[in-house]
C-alpha cells in the first residue's frame, strides 16, 4: 500500500510547561507547587500554568480570578521574557546541532526536518530522544515530541505523551492513527468549528473521512479542503527555517472598563508607540492597520484600513488608529484595545511553482523512521 507523499522525517518538540518550568528552574522552592505565570489582578491573565496548577483546570490565557478560584493555594509568578527568550535560544542551538531545516513556532516549540541530518541518524526517533535528552542534560527542562511524516500528524502526536514524552506516528500507521483521532485533538478545529462538527455527527477522524470534498467545503468553506486532506495524512507544508512575519501587534486589557474617548486615545498613544518600537527593531513596516476592540461583555470586534503606503511611525499609526476609533460608535464600555499591523513588506508575491516543485513520490509505507 501507498500513499502520494513528498518523503519526510518531522519532528515536532514542544516544550512542557515552558514559562512555569523556567520559573521553577530558577526557583527550586516552587517545585512542585501549582504556580502560574502572569498577574493575579483582577483584570490579570494566566500566561503559563504549571502541571501541578493545571490539575484544578488552571489553564492559560484563564482570568487571574478564575485561576484562583480554581486553585486557592496557586503562586502568581510575574513573567520574565528575557529569561524565556535566553533560553529558547539555547534550545534551538540544541536543534541546529542536527538540522537548519528548523522551524519555530513560539518560544517554546518548533518543526524540524531531520529527513537528511547533520548526525547521519535515519532515525527520526532516536534524535528526537537524544534532542529531549540534552535539552534536560544542558537546560534542566523536560521536552515532548512527536515524530511522523508530516508537520500536522508530528504536532498531533507531540501531545499525547506529555509532559516529558514522545510519540512517532510511522507512515504504515498514519492513516489509522488520524482514523481514530478525537476530532477535538486535530490541529486547527477549535472549540466552535469541534462543536460544529458534533452537530454534523463528526466526532472521530474516520467520521471526518467519511465526509466528501464538497459536503466539507459546503459546511467549513476554505477550511473544507484542508479538513479532507490532513485527515488522509496529506499535508504538504514544508519545514521553513525563515518564516516570514505576517503581523507584528500590541494591545492592553486595563484595570477599569473605559467609557470615555479620551481616555481610550491616551492607550492607543501608547500602544501605538510599542507598535512602532516593534516595527523598527524588526526593520518592518505594514500597510494594514487593525484596531482590536473587546468590551466589558467581551464581545469582539475589530476595524482594519489599508493606506497606499508602508507605516512604522508612531504618529502615523495612531493617526490611523484614530480614525478607525471613531469609525463608528462604540457598543460598550472596553476592557482592552489592540493595534496590529500586518500587510508587512517582508512578504513576498506567490511565484508560480516549478513542475519539478509540483511533483509529489509515491512513498512505499515502509520508510524507515
Amino acid at each position: 500500500m501507498s500513499i502520494d507523499l513528498p518523503i519526510r522525517k518531522i519532528i515536532h518538540v514542544d516544550m512542557d510547561a515552558f514559562y512555569a518550568s523556567v520559573e521553577q528552574l530558577d526557583n527550586p522552592s516552587l517545585k512542585g507547587k501549582p504556580i502560574a505565570v502572569g498577574g493575579s489582578s483582577k483584570r490579570g491573565v494566566v500566561s503559563a500554568a504549571s502541571y501541578e496548577a493545571r490539575k484544578f483546570g488552571v489553564r492559560s490565557a484563564m482570568s487571574g480570578t478564575q485561576a484562583k478560584r480554581n486553585c486557592p493555594g496557586l503562586i502568581f509568578v510575574r513573567p520574565r521574557f528575557d529569561r524565556y527568550h535566553e533560553i529558547s535560544k539555547n534550545i534551538r542551538r540544541i536543534f541546529h546541532d542536527y538540522t537548519d531545516l528548523v522551524e519555530p513556532l513560539s518560544l517554546d516549540e518548533a518543526y524540524l526536518d531531520v529527513t537528511e541530518n547533520k548526525k547521519g541518524n535515519p532515525s527520526a526517533t532516536l534524535i528526537a530522544k537524544e534532542i529531549r535528552e540534552r535539552i534536560f542534560n544542558e537546560l534542566g527542562l523536560t521536552a515532548s515530541a512527536g515524530i511522523s511524516i508530516n508537520k500536522f500528524v508530528a504536532k498531533v502526536a507531540s501531545d499525547f505523551n506529555k509532559p516529558n514524552g514522545q510519540k512517532t506516528v510511522n507512515p504504515e500507521d498514519v492513516l489509522a492513527f488520524l482514523e481514530q483521532l478525537d476530532i477535538r485533538k486535530f490541529y486547527g478545529v477549535g472549540k466552535v468549528t469541534a462543536e460544529k462538527m458534533y452537530q454534523l455527527g463528526i466526532f472521530t477522524g474516520k467520521d471526518l473521512k467519511s465526509k466528501s470534498l464538497d459536503y466539507l467545503d459546503e459546511a467549513f468553506g476554505k477550511s473544507g479542503r484542508y479538513y479532507y486532506h490532513v485527515v488522509r495524512g496529506i499535508h504538504k507544508s514544508e519545514v521553513k527555517p525563515n518564516r516570514v512575519r505576517k503581523s507584528l501587534a500590541a494591545e492592553r486589557t486595563f484595570n477599569e472598563n473605559l467609557s470615555s474617548e479620551i481616555f481610550m486615545l491616551q492607550k492607543l498613544d501608547h500602544i501605538a508607540e510599542e507598535v512602532s518600537k516593534r516595527l523598527k527593531k524588526g526593520e518592518v513596516a505594514g500597510k494594514t492597520v487593525t484596531l482590536k476592540i473587546k468590551y466589558s461583555d467581551f464581545t469582539l470586534q475589530t476595524r482594519s484600513r489599508t493606506m497606499p503606503y508602508f507605516l512604522s511611525d508612531k504618529a502615523l499609526i495612531l493617526e490611523v488608529a484614530k480614525d478607525l476609533l471613531f469609525q463608528e460608535k462604540l457598543n460598550n464600555s472596553v476592557r482592552l484595545l489592540g493595534i496590529s499591523l500586518s500587510n508587512l513588506n517582508t512578504e513576498k508575491p506567490n511565484k508560480p511553482k516549478s513542475e519539478e516543485e509540483q511533483k509529489t513520490i509515491s512513498v512505499q509505507l515502509k520508510f524507515e523512521f
